[in-house]
């Protein structure tokens, strides 16, 4: 918004050219981002232990600490994270760029969904919510409509196509199944962010680190200078997604203020969706699908994880891990959850400068 209204002023006033730069734009939306968490924080925190006289219902097959420790601890501190980037969102980007809309759609669309789950768990007090297929169905409606606009916004050379790593301006072209593909890596990146949302902190960071290394992807690829230089595909106003993830780390850093061990209160299923949905959604409107494995390789590792312990257990009635995912196995192995949350973000930082590689690499 801010952008649109200033700028019609430059003929008046030159520094207001500044709002021009992406770079300002995305460090104003951090920041602002940031201020609306830390404003409203505590107010939010405070209404959600109001309405959640027991908080978060804790699983009971779960590890022991977490309902010895956790128990009372709100959720739907999504609701924070939202309101922190959608705000600043809406102040620092370029309104008419279509990308802003789809993400935006994304997020909150994706929130309702979560925040509908997490109020089924606190009104009922069961960690069960909504079931599966309750989440699923309107998360790929949902995507179906981002992957359509994604695919007629996208550049002719790139139609239904995506990009591959490692190789100098590279496509395969998917042609009818571009869709479904894009369809699957949204609503599969909304759920591996929210398999990995388990300990205080584990999420968020891994969240933030896709975020930043999506925000140089992004603006790496909507600059032709640089496109051109690195050999990947240039895609006309991507460069604006940075400023949306900026306000994303901006909103993740706040939230985390909130949530560092002993977390005051859990994003829940209403931040973990709509943060997953936009990640994924990142990488495909940068056409950098494939490059997301790496770069959000922890919330993968989780996903395997929970995947391979079910098919074992149907197969072999046997468990592979001692729990699903992969961090309540470390739990049960008698790691702190301080070392497994720092050593997963630890491995997030080292994914995501592999992910950034393949920009040179090729």
């Amino acid at each position: 918004m801010l952008p649109n209204l200033l700028l019609n002023f430059t003929e008046h006033f030159q520094p207001l050219n500044i709002f021009n730069y992406i770079s300002f734009r995305t460090i104003g939306a951090l920041l602002t981002a940031l201020l609306i968490s830390f404003i409203f924080g505590e107010k939010i925190i405070f209404l959600l232990k109001t309405i959640q006289k027991n908080g978060q219902p804790i699983r009971k097959d779960g590890p022991k600490t977490h309902i010895i420790f956790k128990t009372g601890t709100p959720t739907m501190g999504g609701l924070l994270i939202l309101l922190a980037f959608t705000t600043s969102t809406l102040l620092w980007a370029k309104l008419d760029n279509i990308y802003i809309w789809i993400l935006l759609f994304i997020a909150v669309s994706f929130g309702i969904i979560g925040l509908f789950d997490d109020w089924i768990k606190v009104s009922k007090m069961n960690s069960n919510g909504l079931k599966s297929y309750q989440k699923i169905i309107p998360q790929i409606f949902i995507a179906f409509v981002a992957a359509y606009f994604l695919a007629e916004n996208s550049p002719d050379n790139l139609h239904n196509s995506i990009s591959i790593p490692f190789f100098k301006e590279s496509i395969l072209f998917l042609g009818i199944f571009y869709i479904p593909f894009t369809i699957m890596v949204i609503v599969g990146s909304s759920n591996a962010v929210n398999l990995t949302d388990g300990l205080d902190g584990l999420a968020i960071v891994p969240v933030m680190i896709a975020a930043s290394s999506l925000a140089v992807i992004a603006y790496l690829a909507g600059n032709i200078n640089f496109s051109n230089y690195l050999q990947i595909n240039y895609i006309p106003g991507a460069g604006e997604i940075t400023v949306f993830l900026g306000a994303i780390i901006g909103a993740g850093l706040g939230f985390l203020w909130f949530n560092a061990p002993p977390a005051m209160v859990f994003m829940g299923d209403t931040g973990s969706l709509s943060l997953g949905g936009v990640i994924g959604v990142t990488a495909s409107a940068s056409r950098h699908e494939l490059v997301l494995i790496i770069i959000g390789g922890v919330f993968v590792l989780e996903t395997i994880s929970v995947i391979v312990q079910i098919i074992s257990f149907k197969l072999t009635g046997k468990r592979v891990f001692r729990m699903a995912p992969l961090h309540h196995h470390f739990e049960q192995k008698g790691w702190a959850e301080s070392t497994i949350v720092i050593r997963f973000w630890i491995i997030a930082v080292i994914l995501a400068l592999i992910g950034l590689s393949t920009l040179k690499l090729r």
